[in-house]
């Protein structure tokens, strides 16, 4: 989702912020979002009293993004929703994509975005995830032609990273407020809490909405520990059948593959076979 580019902005430099909600909770989507307006505006959108969404009442935060839209004529962003599904799926493959790194580039695809759009950025502060230095540097490196400062905190020290906080979080309470269920869940309970993993009621919401088989809902990031945890002690075990132990032993010395004679044993299957459960068929 995005806003249309104003056109001052395809004029003029701009300043760009970026910063994010979501990042802690087990249910629902992280939201990313870019919030960008001339620089010759900026002292505009700071009278707009733009602050830490995560200091601000639910009310405020969608005061505070209605008065954004208003002044549409100079104020742009543009948002980049990461479903659970897509979070647990990235964290939990066999080639790991930690949260780290899949905010670091959705961060640096909204800068992108923006630059395709024809916005002129000369300028952009993003609110850090992990080392400020190492982000800043990478980010540095992709935008050369641009200043990038990284830092923590950057939601309460530069207003343009305020208006992208506020966003990012109204978004995200919108989608949890209004998520809608692919699964036909028996007596869904719309009270989850705050969807932290440290939360009563969301551990509660949990633990009544678990399948035995297939888990949690698509609402759930599985990759979570306190939905692994939920899933061990409430969920159905399941056995993993595994090739023969003996086709699973240790290379052969590599002068056995010179050998015309027929080996004392078989050789282990690729590791690609092996993580699929694929194994040669002799007969049909």
């Amino acid at each position: 989702p995005n806003r249309r580019v104003p056109a001052v902005c395809r004029k003029e430099s701009c300043v760009l912020g970026v910063d994010e909600a979501g990042r802690g909770p087990v249910l629902g989507p992280m939201v990313y979002a870019i919030c960008y307006c001339p620089l010759s505006r900026l002292a505009d959108l700071e009278a707009m009293k733009v602050a830490d969404s995560k200091t601000m009442s639910e009310s405020d935060r969608d005061r505070l993004f209605a008065k954004m839209e208003e002044n549409g004529d100079f104020v742009g962003w543009a948002l980049d929703v990461l479903s659970p599904n897509l979070i647990s799926t990235s964290m939990l493959g066999r080639v790991k994509y930690n949260l780290n790194a899949l905010s670091h580039d959705t961060a640096a695809g909204l800068i992108q975005y923006a630059l395709d759009q024809g916005v002129r950025v000369t300028q952009v502060f993003v609110d850090t995830v992990g080392l400020p230095e190492t982000y800043q540097e990478r980010l540095q490196q992709r935008f050369p032609g641009i200043d990038v400062t990284v830092k923590a905190k950057a939601d309460a020290l530069y207003p343009v990273v305020s208006a992208a906080s506020i966003c990012a979080k109204v978004a995200r309470d919108q989608a949890v407020k209004n998520w809608q269920f692919v699964e036909d869940l028996q007596d869904l309970d719309a009270d989850y809490g705050s969807g932290y993993p440290n939360d009563p009621k969301t551990k509660a919401w949990l633990k009544k909405h678990v399948e035995p088989v297939f888990g949690f809902p698509q609402f759930v990031r599985f990759s979570w520990s306190t939905a692994q945890t939920i899933l061990e002690k409430e969920a159905a075990d399941v056995l993993w059948w595994d090739s023969p132990a003996q086709d699973l032993e240790g290379p052969e010395r590599i002068t056995a593959y010179f050998n015309k004679g027929s080996r004392a044993r078989p050789r282990a299957p690729h590791r690609y076979f092996q993580e699929r459960g694929l194994e040669p068929a002799t007969a049909l």
